[in-house]
């Protein structure tokens, strides 16, 4: 029965986002290789950052082929590592991955120079994990990691779509990698440092922006007016806007948009509107970063803000159509300043507007998109040159 690889890459994607152990992760993403590619083994080097070093973390098969976790460390200069840290694969392959057969033929006809010996040193290493392909897995530039598969238990190579999905899985395993050891992190150390948390809380708001190529800044300027609107409306609302509320804002409106981690990047980065189901999925980033941060116990308030800061103050917004006074505060003020922010930047398909025109907008929007209280605030603070 053939495989339906973008279901499973979309099933994998979503479950990815909800684990916040790495070894846990890695060992699932390898598992689920195993079983639904049906390759013969699968193993894993991840980035040791106290080591500087690429550690065998997790191998799947046959007792045979299994290699004891941790047995296998592989320094910078392994041929292996720098042909994937230095992107030289992309010199072989157009979509910089190492298949054997493939590359043994290249190989043998490549003239002699130091490109031909550091692919021959990396063939050299895979032969020795009696690998087949090799993946790499990147956050950004980084390499975190190399995903080496074993041949597929029928005999047959790889074909173009399961090299595909073996890309693009390592894409989301990457990100999903580097969020799940952010957030190993921040709840390891909650309870010790706030300064801490709140500087993994912008690590992972800088997660975001990095998948998101057209919201670069976006988090830290939406922190940044809702803690203005905040403290505007604290002379109003003095018994609902105290020094804790305004923390758990600072960190429910930098991490407001980290749903968007579980959203593919062909629909952050389309160059144009959204169809209408393309839109259905991109407002699942409001539940999704609900998920994300709901086991984390000390951030209940800020779940609020995250999940409901595209709820509309007449009812016609989303997730659950709340409307008026059912929408929190903290989501309210979130709003009008994430709405604030999109207007008046740039996108590929269109200017932003000029301050003034979008204040115009927010004004007009009072009661209808906007909590009016916190629209009236906004506005104050445009007219007395504090945004």
């Amino acid at each position: 029965m053939s495989i339906d690889y973008k279901k499973e890459l979309e099933k994998a994607s979503k479950t990815m986002i909800l684990v916040h152990e790495p070894d846990t992760l890695i060992k699932m993403i390898v598992r689920m290789l195993v079983q639904k590619v049906k390759v013969s083994h699968a193993n894993i080097l991840l980035h040791n950052h106290i080591a500087d070093s690429y550690i065998m973390k997790v191998s799947r098969g046959p007792l045979g082929l299994k290699v004891p976790e941790g047995f296998t460390r592989m320094d910078n200069d392994n041929a292996l590592i720098r042909i994937f840290s230095e992107e030289k694969a992309t010199l072989f392959s157009s979509d910089n991955t190492i298949v054997y057969p493939k590359a043994k033929k290249i190989l043998d006809i490549l003239v002699k120079n130091e490109n031909s010996d550091l692919l021959r040193g990396a063939l050299y290493q895979m032969e020795i994990f009696d690998a087949v392909a090799c993946v790499p897995c990147y956050f950004q530039h980084d390499l975190l990691g190399i995903l080496l598969l074993g041949s597929k238990k029928d005999g047959t190579e790889f074909e173009a779509d399961e090299m595909q999905f073996f890309v693009a899985l390592a894409s989301d395993v990457g990100m999903a990698i580097r969020n799940a050891k952010l957030f190993k992190d921040l709840t390891d150390e909650l309870d010790k440092r706030k300064a801490l948390f709140k500087n993994i809380t912008k690590a992972l708001a800088a997660a975001i922006d990095a998948k998101d190529n057209y919201t670069g800044g976006h988090t830290d300027r939406v922190r940044e007016v809702s803690q203005k609107v905040s403290d505007k409306l604290s002379q109003k609302y003095p018994d609902l806007i105290d020094d804790a509320f305004s923390e758990d804002l600072e960190i429910a409106s930098v991490l407001h948009d980290i749903g968007k981690i579980g959203i593919p990047e062909s629909i952050l980065n389309k160059q144009g509107p959204l169809s209408p189901e393309e839109w259905n999925t991109m407002k699942e980033h409001t539940v999704i970063g609900e998920k994300i941060l709901e086991s984390i116990q000390e951030l209940e308030n800020c779940v609020k803000g995250v999940k409901y800061h595209h709820e509309r103050y007449d009812g016609t917004g989303y997730p659950e159509g709340l409307k008026g006074a059912q929408i929190p505060l903290i989501a309210a003020i979130i709003a009008v300043a994430d709405s604030y922010d999109a207007m008046v930047s740039d996108r590929p398909y269109r200017k932003g507007l000029p301050q003034e025109k979008a204040m115009d907008e927010i004004e007009k929007l009072a009661g209808k998109q906007f909590h009016p209280d916190v629209a009236v605030a906004m506005v104050e603070l445009y007219r007395e040159g504090k945004l």
